[in-house]
C-alpha cells in the first residue's frame, strides 16, 4: 500500500515536473517571439542587425526572470519622444519580458514637485524618473539618489546589460558628479539653437542691401552684433517679404516659470559669462555660482560669483532690447509654450534661443516654412557669441533628460525599473527612438546612415550633432546645489526687466542676493551629505574684477563689428574639423 502511494505521488512529481518545464519553455518562447515581433515590426531602422538585436532582446528575457508579473510605474514629462515610450516602447517591454510597466507623462513642472516630494518623504511615488541632468548637483549632494555607477557595480551587477556601451552616450558627461560618479543615465537630449529662414538669407536683393547697408555680407551671425544688425534689417528696413509683415527676432516675456528656464537655459554664457570650462565654466559657472572645491561660495559679484556682474546684465539688456524692438508686440505677452511655433509661421528671419525639440513640428508638411519637396526653408546653426565669451566656454544649452532612481524605492522595483531604462535607451531601438523624437543620445545613432538619408529634411539637426560644436553645449552643472528652490527664484526677477518694473542691474542684484540667501540656508540646515554651500564674505566687487576669470569687469566696448559666416562655408568648417 504504502509503495503504491509512494509510485503514485513519484509520477505525480514528475509529470508536474515535466509539465513546468513544458510552460517554461512555452513563456520563453512566448517572450522570443514577441521580440521577435518588435524587431521585424517596429525597431527598424537600428544599428544592429536582427541577429544582434535579437541576442541584445533574449539578454532582457532573462535578466527579467525574477521580476516577471510585477507591476511598475515610471514617469518622465511630456514630449514627443517620452510619449513614443510611453505609447510604444512600455508595452513592448511588457510583451518581452513580462514585466507590466506604465510610463506615466506629466508636465515637466509636475515631474520636478512629485520628484521633490520624493526626496522629501523617502516615501516611493515612481519606481523611475526621466528628470533633467540640470539636477546633477543637487541629485550628488543630498544624497537620495542611487548612483548609476554604484548600481551597475553592486545590486544592479547581473541586470545590467552587456551591451549598454555607456561611451555610446553622448551626454554621459553631463551625468556625472564630481565624484567621478554617473548619477543619471541619459534617455534624450536637445539643444538651443540659432535658427534662420535660409530662403531669405540667399535672396539676393537682400544680401546686396545688407552689404550696402553694414558693410559685410548676410550670413549665419557670429557675433551678437552681427545678430542686432540682421534683427534690426528685417524688422525695419525689410518690413515685408512676399507681401507678409516679418521681424527680425522672436522671444517672450510673460511672467511665467518658463521665464526662468529662458535664462537657466545658458542665457548667460552665451553673452560670455562664467568661467571656461566644460561643459560647465570652473570656478564660475552660466549660472554665476562660484564653486570651490566643490562647494557653492557665492553668487554675487561681492562673493566671487557672476550672476549680477557685466556679462549677465550685459545679456538681460539686450533681451530686453532685441525683444521690444525687433519681435512681434505679442511676444512680450507670451509663454515659452505659446512662443515656440510662432516662427513656424512664417513671419520670423531670425532666433537666436530656439530648441531642436521643435524639429519635427517645424518640418511637417504644408507649413510656410517647408517647401513642397519637404525640405525646410529654414535651417539651424550655432548661436552667434557676446562680447565677454572666450574660446574654451559653453556656448550654450542642451536639456538632457536621463534616468534616475531614489534610494527610497524598493530594490526590487528600482532593478527592475533599470532594465527598461536600459531597454528604452538600448541600441536595439535608440535608432527608431531618435527618428521619432529627433532627441539623439548615441553617437552610433548619429553617425549612422539613416540619419545621413534623414539629415536633408532636418535642417541641420544632424550636421550639428556630428560637428565638433556640440560640445559646446551643455546642460546646468553640478555647481547648482538645489536646482528646484534656485531655479524658482530666476522668473519672478526677470519678469521685473521684462515688464520694466526694474533695470537689469536692480534684477539682478535681486536674483543674486536671493540666490545666496537659499544658499546660506542650504549650509545652515546641514541637509546636503556632501559638497554643501559654504559661502563667502563679502568684499569689494573691484577685488573680484581685478582677479582673473569671472566675474569680468565691464567692457569699453560692448558691440564690437558684426561678423557673419555663410552656411555653406560652415558646413565645410565641421567636416574638415571631422576628418
Amino acid at each position: 500500500m504504502f509503495d503504491n502511494k509512494y509510485n503514485r505521488r513519484h509520477l505525480t512529481l514528475a509529470a508536474l515536473l515535466v509539465l513546468a518545464s513544458a510552460q517554461g519553455t512555452a513563456w520563453a518562447d512566448q517572450y522570443e517571439d514577441a521580440a521577435k515581433k518588435w524587431i521585424g515590426s517596429e525597431f527598424k531602422p537600428s544599428t544592429l542587425p536582427p541577429e544582434q538585436q535579437l541576442a541584445e532582446l533574449k539578454w532582457f528575457i532573462k535578466a527579467a526572470e525574477p521580476f516577471r508579473g510585477m507591476k511598475i510605474n515610471v514617469v518622465s514629462e511630456t514630449i514627443t519622444t517620452h510619449e513614443y515610450e510611453s505609447k510604444v516602447l512600455a508595452k513592448a517591454f511588457s510583451e518581452i519580458t513580462g514585466i507590466q510597466l506604465t510610463h506615466d507623462l506629466l508636465q515637466e513642472g509636475d515631474v520636478v514637485e512629485k520628484l521633490q516630494t520624493q526626496m522629501q518623504s523617502d516615501k516611493n511615488i515612481y519606481d523611475g524618473w526621466v528628470n533633467d541632468s540640470d539636477l546633477i548637483g543637487t541629485h550628488f549632494r543630498y544624497g537620495k539618489v542611487e548612483s548609476i555607477t554604484d548600481l551597475m557595480a553592486n545590486e544592479g551587477k547581473d541586470y545590467t546589460s552587456p551591451t549598454l556601451d555607456l561611451k555610446d552616450f553622448i551626454g554621459i558627461s553631463f551625468t556625472t558628479a564630481p565624484d567621478g560618479k554617473v548619477y543619471q543615465l541619459p534617455d534624450q537630449q536637445f539643444a538651443n539653437l540659432y535658427w534662420f529662414r535660409a530662403d531669405w538669407f540667399e535672396r539676393p536683393e537682400l544680401k546686396a542691401r545688407f552689404k550696402e547697408k553694414y558693410g559685410y555680407e548676410l550670413g549665419v551671425p557670429v557675433n551678437w552684433s552681427a545678430y542686432e544688425d540682421i534683427a534690426r534689417f528685417f524688422t525695419e528696413d525689410v518690413k515685408e517679404i512676399d507681401g507678409k509683415r516679418v521681424y527680425g527676432h522672436m522671444d517672450y516675456g510673460k511672467k511665467d516659470p518658463s521665464l526662468g528656464w529662458r535664462f537657466t537655459d545658458a542665457w548667460f554664457s552665451m553673452a560670455g559669462g562664467g568661467d571656461k570650462g566644460l561643459p560647465n565654466g570652473l570656478p564660475v559657472d552660466e549660472w554665476g555660482i562660484r564653486v570651490e572645491d566643490c562647494h557653492p561660495v557665492g553668487s554675487s559679484v561681492t562673493r566671487g560669483g557672476d550672476t549680477n556682474g557685466p556679462a549677465a546684465v550685459y545679456a538681460t539688456q539686450k533681451y530686453v532690447d532685441w525683444m521690444r524692438a525687433y519681435a512681434p508686440k505679442e511676444a512680450q505677452g507670451m509663454t515659452f509654450s505659446e512662443a515656440g511655433p510662432v516662427p513656424a509661421q512664417g513671419n520670423i528671419a531670425q532666433q537666436i534661443f530656439w530648441y531642436t525639440a521643435f524639429t519635427a513640428d517645424m518640418t511637417k508638411p504644408g507649413l510656410p516654412v517647408v517647401n513642397a519637396d519637404g525640405t525646410p526653408k529654414w535651417r539651424m546653426a550655432p548661436s552667434p557669441k557676446g562680447p565677454y565669451w572666450e574660446e574654451g566656454m559653453k556656448l550654450g544649452y542642451q536639456d538632457t533628460g536621463s534616468w534616475t532612481f531614489f534610494k527610497s524605492t524598493p530594490e526590487k522595483q528600482r532593478l527592475a525599473a533599470w532594465l527598461y531604462a536600459q531597454f528604452v535607451t538600448s541600441k536595439t531601438v535608440s535608432l527608431k527612438k531618435t527618428i521619432v523624437g529627433l532627441t539623439p543620445i548615441r553617437e552610433s545613432d548619429i553617425s549612422s546612415q539613416a540619419m545621413t538619408d534623414l539629415a536633408p529634411k532636418l535642417g541641420g539637426l544632424v550636421e550639428f550633432y556630428r560637428s565638433p560644436a556640440r560640445v559646446q553645449w551643455t546642460p546646468t552643472g553640478t555647481n547648482v546645489p538645489d536646482y528646484p528652490r534656485l531655479a524658482q527664484l530666476w522668473w519672478s526677477h526677470i519678469a521685473e526687466v521684462a515688464s520694466g518694473e526694474k533695470t537689469p542691474q536692480e534684477a539682478l542684484d535681486g536674483l543674486a542676493r536671493d540666490q545666496d540667501r537659499m544658499m546660506e540656508r542650504l549650509q545652515r540646515s546641514n541637509a546636503q551629505a556632501t559638497c554643501a554651500p559654504k559661502l563667502n564674505p563679502e568684499r569689494d566687487a573691484q577685488y573680484w574684477f581685478d582677479q582673473p576669470g569671472a566675474p569680468k569687469p565691464k567692457l569699453a566696448n560692448e558691440k564690437p563689428k558684426g561678423e557673419t559666416v555663410s552656411y555653406s562655408e560652415l558646413l565645410k568648417s565641421w567636416e574638415a574639423a571631422r576628418k
